[in-house]
């Protein structure tokens, strides 16, 4: 019950957002003067979320997660998701699918007490629990309405005493458990008006994963809007998802020929075996990160090289399938905070999960297909922005895998080069241009040097406020040294020096 409570105080403290008494701002929907807007965001379109007509609680939520333009998948599916239709929707990872159903979800709901009316299920623990948190965080404003996750190696008990004292009405969960509460009936579904499955591939693909899905979709009224969505359709699997649905929207945002991420660059390393370590060694080294996460093949070779970079003093955790679920949502939560910067994980993190700052993503070991290629590389540069994908590749089955890549999404990945440019793949101000926003990234509290730019390499400190008169300048430790410093700084004690301190103040 304790470790439940933490994680019930980690959503609470993910929700503290600053109450704000006035109505959504005007930017939602214009573009702010003299702000670049990050490439793949906008998209060809440049209408605003008030176009959509949502709720001015809606509105004023997504203001404060700092959106000002939707997506083209969100400008394509959000008019006709909100209106009741079904949704068939592939896209980019990245690009915001989540959030076209969240808030279709949330626009069109009427709270009753004791009804279940939207009901969300995803393949892993870690999708269902962030899915909940997005649900959250955009009904901020909307109080009257509940939501709640449910998914498996959680006592039972837990969530037949939630479901009976405070039934939610948008049910976030994995097939499995979800099932189960079914059958006991514990969990009613005859008033469900919203049914979605996020990775929809991932779940039809298994036919025990089906089984549940279709015996669960049995449970609920026939007259409902169904909505799925992932990075990856396959021809086969289409028919499969129309099953579930009435003449449904099909949006396919870009053909799966360029399904690869606008502003991720990738390479790959030619190297035997026994080389990764050291290569990676030397590339964490070499590399400006803001996060990294590090794909291996199995259980085993992640607590490995998770317990090898430690030993060698990065910054490193691991997630995996062989760690209790309580074990891998606080270490999810620990990744996601900030409080370590390098994740070693197996694919059980290689689908949907969204950590905002990672930036690199290294295929220790070759993923088996391009589609995991594909749902690997994504979790860097999310939502348009930069990113840098290195794969190494060290056998002929490697080098297979590889070409399968290049050849169904046509793209060209290149031999990592010697030296590789940092703006390719991560923020630079230079001293000449305009200091960065508000919302400003630093690395550490210790002594800065090496003038000329400052690079955000670092973790978000969403409260801090910093004018900057004179110079940014940039760190010059190894990102084996680097710890986080307080979200309130004081600049007065800035000077021009080529060397000095930031006081701070906690």
């Amino acid at each position: 019950m304790g470790e439940t409570k933490e994680i019930e105080a980690y959503e609470e403290e993910l929700l503290d957002y600053e109450e704000e008494e006035e109505k959504a701002p005007d930017s939602v929907g214009a573009k702010v003067n003299g702000e670049s807007v990050k490439k793949g965001y906008v998209g060809i379109h440049s209408s605003g979320f008030r176009d959509f007509l949502l709720k001015p609680e809606l509105l004023r939520a997504i203001v404060d997660s700092g959106f000002e333009h939707p997506s083209e998948v969100q400008h394509e599916c959000i008019p006709q998701a909100i209106l009741g239709m079904d949704v068939i929707c592939q896209a980019k990872s990245g690009m915001g699918k989540t959030a076209v159903f969240v808030l279709s979800t949330l626009q069109q709901i009427e709270p009753i007490a004791g009804q279940v009316a939207a009901l969300v299920l995803c393949h892993t623990r870690e999708l269902a629990y962030q899915i909940c948190h997005e649900f959250e965080r955009f009904s901020t404003y909307l109080p009257d309405i509940k939501v709640a996750v449910f998914y498996g190696g959680v006592n039972v008990k837990i969530h037949k005493d939630l479901l009976k004292n405070e039934c939610p009405h948008i049910v976030v969960g994995t097939p499995g458990r979800i099932l189960a509460l079914a059958r006991d009936k514990e969990l009613s579904l005859k008033n469900v008006r919203h049914f979605i499955l996020d990775e929809c591939d991932k779940m039809l693909e298994s036919l025990d994963m089906r089984r549940d899905v279709q015996e669960i979709f049995k449970m609920t009224p026939h007259d409902k809007q169904v909505m799925m969505f992932s990075a990856t359709l396959s021809k086969e699997i289409r028919p499969i998802c129309k099953k579930f649905m009435q003449d449904p929207m099909e949006i396919y945002v870009d053909d799966e020929a360029k399904l690869t991420l606008h502003g991720l660059v990738q390479h790959y390393i030619k190297l035997s075996e026994l080389e990764k370590n050291r290569k990676l060694n030397d590339l964490l080294d070499a590399l400006d990160f803001n996060q990294v996460v590090i794909f291996v093949k199995s259980v085993t070779r992640a607590a490995e090289l998770n317990k090898l970079l430690v030993e060698c003093n990065f910054p490193s955790i691991c997630i995996h399938s062989g760690m209790s679920q309580e074990e891998r949502l606080t270490r999810y939560k620990s990744f996601k905070e900030g409080h370590k910067r390098i994740l070693v994980a197996t694919d059980l993190v290689g689908r949907g999960i969204d950590i905002e700052r990672v930036n690199i993503v290294i295929n220790y070991d070759m993923p088996d297909s391009a589609d995991t290629y594909l749902h690997r590389v994504g979790r860097a540069g999310r939502f348009g922005t930069k990113g840098l994908a290195i794969t190494f590749v060290s056998s002929a089955s490697d080098s297979d895998v590889l070409n399968q890549v290049q050849e169904r999404f046509e793209v060209d990945i290149k031999e990592l080069p010697e030296q590789i440019d940092t703006s390719t793949y991560s923020k630079f101000w230079p001293l000449s241009s305009s200091p960065p926003p508000p919302q400003v990234f630093l690395t550490e509290a210790k002594t800065f040097s090496n003038l000329g730019g400052f690079s955000a390499s670092s973790l978000l400190l969403s409260e801090a406020l910093v004018y900057v008169t004179e110079i940014i300048c940039r760190p010059k430790e190894s990102p084996r040294s680097r710890i986080p410093i307080p979200a309130r700084v004081d600049m007065s004690q800035w000077t021009s020096s080529s060397s000095f301190s930031i006081a701070l103040t906690i």
